[in-house]
Parts: C-alpha cells; sequence; structure tokens
C-alpha cells in the first residue's frame, strides 16, 4: 500500500530546503523504496550550472546511501503553474532503480497533479542489459 499523501507531504516539505539562488525554481521528491521507507531529495543549484543536482537524484542517492535498492513510489512537487515532470537525466536515474511499472505523481503547489509511470516518462529507457 502506497501513503501517497505522506509522500506528497514530505516532498512538499523538503522542497523548503532546495538552494535554488539563481532560478529560484524549488523542486522537493520523496520515494518510497522497497522496504517501505521514505528518502527525500530537493534540487541544489551551483554557480557551475553543470554541478546542479535535481531533488528526483538526489532522492534517489539519499536511498541507495540508506541501503535501499529499488524505487515502488514517487511524488515530486515543484511550484509551477502546472504539474512538472523530471529532466531527462532524472528519468534515466530513475528508471535505473525502478520498474518501468513503478507508480508516479507530479503536483504544483495548487495541487494539480499528473499520475504516471517510470516506463511512461521513459521509454525504451537504456538498461544494464542493453550492454550485454
Amino acid at each position: 500500500m502506497i501513503d501517497w499523501e505522506a509522500l506528497f507531504r514530505s516532498a512538499k516539505s523538503v522542497r523548503e530546503h532546495a538552494y535554488t539562488p539563481y532560478s529560484t525554481f524549488a523542486v522537493g521528491a520523496a520515494l518510497l523504496d522497497e522496504q517501505g521507507r521514505i528518502f527525500v531529495g530537493c534540487n541544489v543549484e551551483n554557480a557551475s550550472f553543470g554541478l546542479t543536482n535535481c531533488a528526483e537524484r538526489s532522492a534517489v542517492f539519499a536511498m541507495i546511501a540508506g541501503g535501499g535498492k529499488r524505487v515502488k513510489a514517487l511524488v515530486v512537487v515543484a511550484g509551477a503553474p502546472r504539474a512538472i515532470s523530471p529532466c531527462g537525466a532524472c528519468r534515466q536515474v530513475l528508471a535505473e532503480f525502478s520498474e518501468a511499472t513503478t507508480p508516479v505523481q507530479l503536483f504544483n503547489l495548487k495541487e494539480d497533479h499528473i499520475e504516471t509511470t517510470i516506463g511512461d516518462l521513459l521509454p525504451y529507457a537504456f538498461m544494464k542489459t542493453d550492454m550485454q
């Protein structure tokens, strides 16, 4: 059972910690791992923009650091006029640690949302098995 409300609250809350002095576009992400634990991440910008890290990847990296292996659900919250989806880099990282059927909910602060899956966000993902 996925507690979507807890994931939404966690993503919205961690969004407040985002470091966004350049874009002022704060994003929070919360994911549920295979052990039922919630991990969060926010975007962290850098003057050298290539070193910026997105909220979704920050949450995945926190999960890995905490001993998690697989994303079972994901919520992303951003302060935008519409619900936004992860960037291409985040989609690729999420595909590595999820199943194509992993559910995703994308929100803005007005709680407009999109329900999708990792597979719908990145069809035909490049995976480890493609290198064998």
